[in-house]
């Protein structure tokens, strides 16, 4: 009886083993199928934003862009619901409480309401682009990239009422640089950006200019990763303007290097009549301004076309 028990208990081994295998097997194969679907969604996207970056006609691309991403999130809708995935998009924040609760105070991460105020960011542009509400104030493109200004509002930064430009830039290159143990995604896009303040007729009141936007995120699928490849998020805060700007001029240069040596370098142009909220009070100060020498003709063009 003793031996044939110890054949039923190497049986039972052998019949566990296998279905362990099994199970493990069509996990990996399942997983690969997800991974491979996934992979599929974006290519395809890939494949069609190259005319929503470059399309010149500015009412058409306002009429395509709304029904394009719907195409998109149908898919990765489809796709989590084939695969079981996080409808919620909230797999980040996840991340952020495991490392929490798993790291003692000697591991504590010092940084982990930056990156949470960064996904917090990045949610709400991507709530715009799936609900169907994105509509950006502004739009151009060129040289294969196109920027939107998505919104435009006077918001509260420390206390202080302030213009906030919040931008999207599609198609700036990009690449995986492998770093051992880790990928990283490296965006190549630096901007150069200037606006003048003019009074109605022409005259410059004032210049300001900047570089990079506060809060770039050039990486968004770090935080969301269904959100819409290749695009980079940020924003411009500005001080009010005085009450006398009639109208301003934006001018921003964006240059993405290609990792196979090539340039694009893109300008932006955006003029518009500055909105009555962007505008200090009547005898407000303008904080911040500093004087310097600039020609006479540069300042009051109605000078340069006057003959000598």
């Amino acid at each position: 009886m003793k031996r044939y028990f110890g054949v039923l208990v190497l049986v039972a081994g052998v019949l566990l083993a296998s279905v362990m295998s099994y199970r493990s097997a069509s996990t990996k194969a399942k997983e690969a199928q997800r991974d491979a679907d996934f992979q599929r969604i974006q290519t395809e996207y890939l494949e069609r934003v190259g005319w929503m970056r470059a399309n010149p006609d500015e009412a058409k691309y306002r009429e395509e862009v709304k029904p394009f991403f719907k195409a998109y999130f149908d898919q990765v809708d489809e796709h989590l619901t084939r695969y079981g995935g996080n409808k919620q998009f909230d797999a980040y924040l996840a991340e952020l409480e495991k490392r929490s609760s798993e790291g003692g105070k000697e591991k504590k991460d010092d940084r982990a309401g930056d990156r949470k105020a960064f996904y917090e960011y990045t949610r709400k542009v991507f709530d715009l682009l799936r609900e169907g509400r994105y509509q950006p104030v502004w739009t151009a493109t060129d040289r294969g990239m196109r920027l939107d200004v998505v919104s435009s509002d006077v918001v509260m930064v420390l206390g202080k009422p302030q213009i906030r430009l919040q931008l999207a830039l599609w198609g700036a290159q990009r690449s995986v640089k492998d770093e051992g143990k880790v990928k990283k995604m490296v965006t190549s896009a630096s901007f150069d950006t200037v606006w003048k303040l003019t009074d109605a007729k022409g005259k410059l009141l004032g210049e300001m200019r900047g570089a990079d936007p506060s809060m770039k995120i050039d990486y968004p699928e770090r935080f969301i990763a269904e959100f819409p490849p290749q695009m980079l998020l940020g924003h411009y805060d500005l001080d009010l303007m005085p009450a006398e700007v009639a109208k301003i001029e934006m001018t921003i240069h964006v240059s993405s290097h290609a990792s196979t040596g090539g340039d694009a370098a893109a300008s932006y142009v955006w003029k518009l009549d500055v909105p009555s909220d962007w505008k200090l009070g009547a005898g407000e100060k303008w904080e911040g301004a500093t004087q310097e020498e600039r020609p006479e003709e540069e300042i009051d063009p109605a000078k340069a076309a006057k003959p000598n």
